[in-house]
């Protein structure tokens, strides 16, 4: 058990971003594609940038055409490129690069993040919608659906200050747009963005009255408790 520990030891260890893990049939890579790139990487780990491709099919039962081809297929699927680097010498030798790769990883990134936003702002797209039809009570006409796409679109109104503009509208009960278009539109002319500006614009403007009674100065008169005399 000694021996083995100290040779797992000694053979050291690969990293694989959990990220190509999880993605890789996304940027077109097979799980072939993987395994080639996985024996690749733990000799490019060792300083080897160009192992042999017999080496590689023994570690995984393939012949060595098989490697040959699936090395091809990473390069016509722009996932990998041989380039030529300097040695410690000074001379140049071949070496497998994966910088595409790693450029389709970040696209695909940037895509995904692109996604959720879009999701996302769908979603609280369609709750302004929703709780505008359940304070007014009834559903929403083609014009007023278009004037809050334009609160969301135009003039980029955030989703929580036009649900806050609706609740001051159902306080007034004024169930119109009209109202809340001109709570909007004061809001904007005071900078207010968001939920927690206005809220505090608010208190500026309230401020809560204090809870405990102030003592007029020199007016401290003690509580003294008043009997009644009666003649015995």
């Amino acid at each position: 058990m000694e021996d083995f520990t100290q040779r797992y030891i000694q053979d050291g260890q690969t990293s694989i971003a959990n990220y190509l893990l999880d993605h890789f049939r996304e940027v077109g890579m097979t799980t072939d594609q993987l395994l080639v790139f996985l024996q690749l990487r733990r000799y490019m780990d060792r300083g080897q940038s160009m192992p042999e491709a017999d080496v590689m099919a023994a570690h995984l039962g393939w012949d060595k055409q098989r490697v040959y081809q699936i090395l091809h297929e990473l390069i016509v699927n722009k996932l990998m490129v041989i380039t030529s680097v300097p040695d410690g010498n000074g001379q140049k030798r071949d070496a497998y690069d994966f910088r595409l790769l790693m450029e389709k990883l970040s696209q695909l990134a940037v895509q995904t993040t692109q996604k959720e936003v879009k999701v996302a702002a769908t979603n609280d797209r369609s709750t302004v919608f929703n709780q505008i039809e359940t304070e007014f009570g009834r559903p929403l006409s083609p014009l007023e659906m278009e004037s809050i796409n334009q609160w969301l679109d135009d003039d980029h109104y955030r989703p929580e200050l036009i649900q806050l503009a609706l609740k001051e509208a159902v306080l007034s009960q004024a169930y119109s747009l009209k109202y809340m278009d001109r709570i909007l539109l004061n809001w904007e002319k005071k900078n207010l963005k968001t939920a927690a500006q206005v809220q505090r614009d608010k208190e500026r403007q309230n401020p809560r009255p204090s809870s405990k009674p102030t003592a007029t100065p020199g007016n401290d008169i003690p509580n003294v408790p008043i009997f009644k005399l009666t003649d015995n």
